[in-house]
């Protein structure tokens, strides 16, 4: 039981320091011609939204909408990109659940 205990917390710390690595990548993502732009971090939060003021107008809404869902959308799949390439390149590894499974 106390092995099970040590590898549970094994696990926690490694799926710390996998976030704390993540969340030191951020991405930057542009759509609608580059009046709305996403930063997002690894760990896939949004870190900031920017809307040029020209897409503001009540009749432009349908518009922003798309365009922030694009832009998110597209920053969550750049994230998803660097860290297949470093988890590829052994920069990042993903801790073993195998031994957890007993």
């Amino acid at each position: 039981m106390f092995q099970k205990l040590k590898q549970f917390k094994d696990l926690r710390s490694q799926a710390k320091t996998l976030q704390k690595k993540l969340s030191a990548e951020t991405v930057h993502h542009s759509t609608a011609g580059e009046k709305v732009h996403v930063i997002m971090d690894g760990n896939q939060q949004l870190l900031s939204v920017e809307i040029d003021p020209s897409l503001l107008s009540a009749d432009q809404q349908q518009k922003v909408q798309n365009a922030l869902k694009d832009a998110v959308n597209g920053a969550m799949k750049k994230v998803q990109s660097i860290m297949a390439r470093k988890m590829q390149k052994g920069e990042i590894e993903i801790p073993d659940l195998r031994s957890l499974k007993k």
